[in-house]
């Protein structure tokens, strides 16, 4: 066994063995969307359907949760683009989290999936974070998470999943395999057909209305700039995928915070910074994908903006005027951020585009959706409804 264990070590096993995953992955059908390329897929986590499927299961299982009431999907609802209409996420004891719940639209492509930690750059990764953070805490498995295995180990039909989509391994019950198996799961939530799409990659003449495609234009434009930040196939600046894996995402300051005349961000969002420790970076977050944006509300990183149109109205003025400071003051501001002026109607089209990003096929394909259901979950809906505004909006 001891020379076995040598043996997987020797840099040529290993480099054989890393080809002969790599090449499985690249067996996995990703079905992909026109002008979308095949994510990267780490070679110790080959992509196959039975792996999907448990994944699937485990994103919607509430057992991975220290009250036995909450999934991942608690927090990232298919019928918001895997978003939770919150401004700012809940964890599983009702400890609100600093910032929003991301969108899990494309996530395969997002090569920094967190808003301030630039470290956290596999899906593998970051699936242990929500699980086991104590500050704050989200699904509050830290310190149980051998009850937790056992509990699943216990289930006949996990029992099958675990075997089947981790063959060979004699004990594949593991919070690893967990982290892996969700990973998995979350490649394949791909949103790319959108009237967008359909118009742009399809040729679809019909797609965009009139207005939609007004407002693409003005989205395009220099004089407007939205694109200067919201670029590529998932309108969130370079993305990772296999012709290039070493992309990095894109962090910006977008003005929205100038608490003392020179745009500083309230304590608690210092923004990148709090990673680097660089004074550069205050108020640095990472640009998220608009795919979607219609039914991600509320906006921004602590979902203090709570429509498109009052989020096209920061931009054009370059940032709030925060009573303490003009945002002409702003030193943090990214220099990306420049005002515009742009009339109703101009604004009318604006939203409109960013409405033909939405995707109804993501939104309700049912291959995402709960399995024990059949159907998009409603999981924390009644919560959800039931939090005041204040919550909604993060204010």
């Amino acid at each position: 066994m001891r020379e076995g264990g040598r043996a997987w070590r020797h840099p040529l096993v290993a480099a054989l063995l890393l080809t002969w995953m790599s090449a499985h992955a690249a067996d996995y059908e990703w079905n992909l969307p026109r002008g979308f390329p095949r994510p990267v897929v780490p070679a110790d986590n080959p992509m196959s359907e039975a792996k999907v499927a448990l994944g699937r299961q485990l994103f919607y299982e509430s057992r991975l949760s220290v009250t036995g009431a909450y999934s991942c999907a608690s927090c990232h609802r298919q019928e918001l683009a895997f978003t939770d209409g919150r401004g700012r996420a809940l964890g599983a004891t009702g400890e609100l989290h600093p910032r929003s719940a991301m969108s899990l639209a494309n996530a395969g492509y997002i090569a920094n999936l967190q808003w301030t930690d630039p470290s956290l750059v596999t899906l593998e990764a970051q699936a242990s974070g929500p699980m086991l953070n104590e500050h704050p805490i989200e699904m509050g498995l830290k310190g149980r998470e051998t009850e937790v295995l056992r509990v699943l180990a216990a289930d006949a039909g996990y029992r099958a999943a675990f075997a089947n989509a981790f063959p060979g391994e004699t004990a594949p019950f593991t919070l690893s395999n967990v982290s892996r198996a969700l990973a998995s799961f979350q490649r394949t939530m791909i949103s790319g057909r959108s009237a967008f799409d359909r118009r742009v990659f399809d040729d679809d003449t019909s797609a965009m209305s009139t207005a939609a495609r007004r407002g693409m234009t003005l989205f395009y434009s220099e004089r407007v700039g939205c694109a200067r930040c919201h670029s590529g196939i998932n309108f969130s600046g370079p993305v990772r995928h296999e012709r290039d894996a070493q992309a990095s995402s894109a962090f910006a300051n977008t003005g929205l915070y100038n608490v003392d005349g020179s745009g500083r961000y309230p304590d608690a969002a210092a923004g990148l910074a709090d990673a680097t420790g660089r004074r550069s970076d205050h108020g640095r977050f990472r640009v998220p994908t608009l795919r979607n944006v219609a039914v991600t509300a509320p906006y921004m990183h602590d979902g203090s903006i709570a429509t498109l149109e009052e989020v096209i109205d920061h931009y054009a003025q370059g940032g709030r005027q925060a009573p303490l400071g003009p945002s002409a003051g702003n030193t943090y501001r990214d220099e990306r951020i420049v005002p515009f002026e742009l009339d109703a109607g101009g604004r009318a089209d604006l939203v409109e585009f960013l409405r033909s990003l939405t995707d109804e096929t993501f939104l309700t394909d049912p291959k995402l959706s709960d399995p024990g259901s059949g159907a998009p979950t409603s999981v924390a809906r009644e919560q959800r409804d039931g939090s005041s505004e204040q919550d909604r909006v993060g204010e």
